[in-house]
This record gives C-alpha cells, sequence and structure tokens, in this order.
C-alpha cells in the first residue's frame, strides 16, 4: 500500500492545500520511512524532528484558517550539509565543523521555509563537497538505494538518497562538478544545474566564478521545478543574480518532441566513459530518437576543457579553504589538499589562459543551439563503484588524469554555465539506475525544464527507459550502513 511519503511532492503541495491530507500526517509518514530506511542508506544526518512536529501542527493550522499557502507549505524538505541551517548542525562533512550550529539560514533556506516547507534533515555530503562519493569523517558514507555497497554520488548523496527511498518529498543541493547530477543518475532522480545567479547565494567566496551554483532536486522533473519556484531569487549580494519570477516556473509548459532538433554525444569528444556506459547510452538513444524531429550524432567543440576544469576548480578551492589549509591542514581530507595544492602550482598566467579557453568554449556551445534545440549525453561515465573507493583511478584500462576525471561528462557543461539536468533513464548493465543528462542554451531554464518533463513522461510509457524505484524492503532489511557514524 502506498503512503503518503511515497507520492510526489506536487501531488502532495496540492492535496494539503484541498485539505485532504494534513502536513501532520505527512511528516510523520516521512519520519516513519526515515526510521526504517535511513540506518541502511546513511543519507540524513542532523535532524530537527521537534521542530519539525512544531511546524508542521501550525502549517495544518494555517491551512484550516484558510490563510494564502506557500508553493511548499507543508512539505518536509531536506538540506544540502553545505547550507546554514538555524539551530541545526551543519558540518560541511568536515571535523572543524562536527559541533557548528549556526544562528540563522542562508538565504535560500531561508527562502524554503518561507515558501512553507519544514525542514526535517541535512543531507549527507562529502568534506566541503569535494568529490563524488559521499563520505566524510564526521557522518561516514552514504550507500546508493539499490544497493548500498556501491557509491550514491555526490556531492549532493544524501538529498538524493534521500529521494529515491521517499523519505523526503524535496531536497536541496548544489552543483559544482556534476553534484547535483551525479548523484541524481546513479539514484533514479532529477537533479538541475542552473543557470548561475538563478538561485541567488550569498556564500559563493568567489562571486565572478560562474562554477558553483544551487538547486533543486526532486523525483521528478515537475517536484524540482517545484522546489526551483521557492530557490529562486534577486538577490544583490551575488553578481550572477537578476529580476527573476518565481512563477515562471509554476506550471511547466507543454513541449512537443517530434519538432525538436536534439544533438547527442557519448564523450564530448574528450571525456573518457566506460564501455558499459557507452553501450547503455547508444541503446537508449536508439530507443527514444524517434520521438525527434530529428535526432543526430555530435559533439560539441570543448577542446581544453579538461585543463580549464581544473584551473577554476583549484581556484575556488585557493579562496575558499586558504585559511583552513594553512592553519589546520591535519584535520582536512585528501581531496581538498590536492583542490588547494594543484591552486598553489598555477600561475597568474594560467589561470588567463584558462578563462580565456572557457570563453572560447562557451561561445561555442552557444553557437552549436543555433542548429540544436537540446543536447542529450550520458550524466555520468561509469556504474556506481564500491563506497569504500574514494575515486575512479582508471577507465578501460586507461590511466585517469586527476581524482575527479571521471566527472568528465558533467563538468563539460560546468565549464559553460548552460542550464543542464539529470533523469532517470531506466538501469544500466549493474542493476543501478542510469541516467540521461539534457542541456540547453544559455539561460535557458526554464526551457530545459519544459523539454526534460516532456521526455520524462514519453520515456515513462516504456519499462526500459522509465524511473526504476528501489526495493525498500530488501533494503531496509539489509541493516545498518556499514562505515556509518551516528552524532
Amino acid at each position: 500500500m502506498t503512503e503518503l511519503c511515497d507520492i510526489g511532492a506536487v501531488e502532495l503541495r496540492r492535496l494539503i492545500g484541498a485539505r485532504k491530507i494534513s502536513p501532520v500526517e505527512l511528516l510523520e509518514s516521512c519520519l516513519r520511512r526515515i526510521e526504517r530506511v535511513n540506518p541502511a542508506v546513511n543519507a540524513l544526518t542532523a535532524m530537527a524532528v521537534d521542530r519539525a512536529r512544531k511546524e508542521a501542527r501550525a502549517a495544518e493550522d494555517k491551512v484550516k484558517s484558510g490563510a494564502p499557502l506557500g508553493p511548499l507549505h507543508g512539505l518536509p524538505l531536506g538540506v544540502k550539509d553545505l547550507n546554514e541551517t538555524e539551530g541545526l548542525r551543519t558540518t560541511w562533512g568536515s571535523p572543524l565543523f562536527a559541533d557548528y550550529v549556526p544562528a540563522k539560514d542562508e538565504r535560500m533556506v531561508a527562502a524554503c521555509r518561507a515558501a512553507g516547507a519544514i525542514v526535517v534533515a541535512k543531507t549527507n555530503t562529502p568534506e566541503f563537497g569535494a568529490g563524488a562519493n559521499t563520505n566524510n569523517p564526521v557522518y561516514g558514507p552514504t550507500g546508493n538505494p539499490f544497493d548500498p555497497k556501491r557509491i550514491c554520488g555526490g556531492s549532493s548523496g544524501g538529498s538524493a538518497v534521500a529521494l529515491a527511498t521517499s523519505m523526503l518529498p524535496i531536497c536541496t543541493g548544489s552543483d559544482t562538478g556534476g553534484s547535483l547530477r551525479i548523484p541524481a543518475a546513479f539514484c533514479g532522480v532529477v537533479g538541475f544545474r542552473t543557470s548561475p545567479g538563478l538561485v541567488a547565494t550569498e556564500r559563493r567566496p568567489l562571486g565572478w566564478t560562474p562554477l558553483s551554483v544551487q538547486g533543486p532536486m526532486g523525483r521528478d522533473v515537475a517536484d524540482a521545478a517545484l522546489l526551483l519556484q521557492a530557490q529562486v531569487s534577486d538577490d544583490s549580494r551575488d553578481p550572477f543574480a537578476g529580476p527573476v519570477n518565481p512563477a515562471d516556473f509554476a506550471t511547466l509548459r507543454p513541449v512537443d518532441l517530434s519538432s525538436l532538433r536534439v544533438a547527442y554525444t557519448v564523450d564530448f569528444g574528450f571525456a573518457p566513459i566506460d564501455d558499459r556506459i557507452r553501450a547503455t547510452f547508444l541503446e537508449r538513444i536508439g530507443l527514444i530518437k524517434s520521438a525527434f524531429r530529428t535526432c543526430e550524432q555530435r559533439d560539441p567543440e570543448m577542446k581544453n576543457s579538461d585543463e580549464v576544469f581544473e584551473a577554476m576548480r583549484a581556484l575556488n578551492f585557493l579562496a575558499g579553504q586558504r585559511e583552513r589549509y594553512e592553519k589546520h591542514r591535519d584535520k582536512l581530507g585528501p581531496n581538498i589538499i590536492a583542490n588547494y595544492e594543484q591552486g598553489l602550482k598555477m600561475s597568474a598566467a594560467d589561470i588567463a589562459w584558462a578563462h580565456a579557453e572557457q570563453t572560447k568554449i562557451f561561445r561555442a556551445l552557444q553557437a552549436f543551439f543555433q542548429d540544436y534545440d537540446v543536447l542529450l549525453s550520458p550524466t555520468v561515465s561509469v556504474p556506481p563503484f564500491p563506497v569504500e573507493q574514494r575515486y575512479v583511478a582508471e577507465m578501460n584500462g586507461k590511466k585517469l588524469r586527476t581524482y575527479f576525471h571521471w566527472l568528465a561528462p558533467t563538468y563539460a557543461l560546468t565549464n559553460t554555465g548552460h542550464p543542464c539536468i539529470s533523469i532517470p533513464c531506466g538501469l544500466e548493465p549493474t542493476g543501478t539506475p542510469f541516467g540521461l543528462q539534457l542541456c540547453g542554451p544559455h539561460k535557458g531554464d526554464r526551457y530545459v525544464l519544459d523539454v526534460a518533463h516532456a521526455l520524462e513522461q514519453h520515456m515513462a510509457r516504456d519499462k526500459r527507459t522509465a524511473r526504476p524505484v528501489p526495493d525498500l524492503d530488501k533494503l531496509a532489511a539489509s541493516g545498518k550502513m556499514v562505515g556509518a557514524i551516528v552524532r
């Protein structure tokens, strides 16, 4: 029998507004699912149960009063543990902040609360979000909901797992090299990397660098768009932010797939791709290509993408981690140290070259979208690997250039700042979800969501491309996640 927590966020919000269900009932359903499943995956960390129950009762009273309700009214929310939450421990996955409790919410979290969301828990993440394996020394690893012995992706891994297992209906995430998209792909949910500034943030240390963005996750595109409606904002503290109307994301517009000119790329012309993922992607393209006006293989011009991302990523770490590196290097994990020290080796000329190349790549992709409406690719380069393995060192017998080189299919698009989304597309050969990455023109966030929603509905008709769902009975019976640390 379907529990309340298994219903999608859009439908839950409708039922709350229609007085068909109570926010209190919904919260208790989520808490029961959390108690049953979370020990097996370790997705949710710090909890705010007492406050959430109090806010759920207040949300119920507001519905009864007939007062206007926000777009997220009464919906339980998971917040990635890289976002500050008032009165709720925020660790960034680092021992340096193991006991830090912020005095106030950061802007995005406050906006979600103002829209009616009820913050229930923080979601697990790698240390300072570095690396796509959600594991840190404060809380331990998060397992894949389809196989807890394998990774769930990262850095928004806890959010993706909480959604896949229906512990929570909506969760926040962020993305630098693929941190919204990779866990979404590995867990069979949706992760949307927004255009820089659409979800304004006051906490990005390099305000003029577009690599890091915040965005929504959901079990489907409509749920992700619902959360985005509350997240978007114009904020003068974010130089990329500008006027935005949240109502633009309130309703997804229909798209006729048969009108679309679609390009697809297996590897962007440079990215390492596991042979199993390559074969799965081409097989899925074969299943869906007849839905489009045209669908042809073409690689966008992405020359020097690896070098550009390495430089821009290192620059971010130099800006954000200098004091911690100089004072507490012994308390930082290897990913943080590796990124920071890579930056120390770069000259001003290196950085200037990388910025110039990044601009060329951006302009080439904009020209690409004169001929095509959207670009499809695999979201990830490999199936999820064992959770104790920190990263992928080689692929198809070839050594990779960095610990994050396996993220190339996602950071190829991070470099350009174009909006892109990962949507579920069946299973890959090892039995975990396969994600399809869809990218659209610069600032075309609404368009990307509309097309992704139409494609998602089309793929739902075929079990080979429909969103897979984990076996929760099997998951709950698997016991506590090995290596999980409870604080």
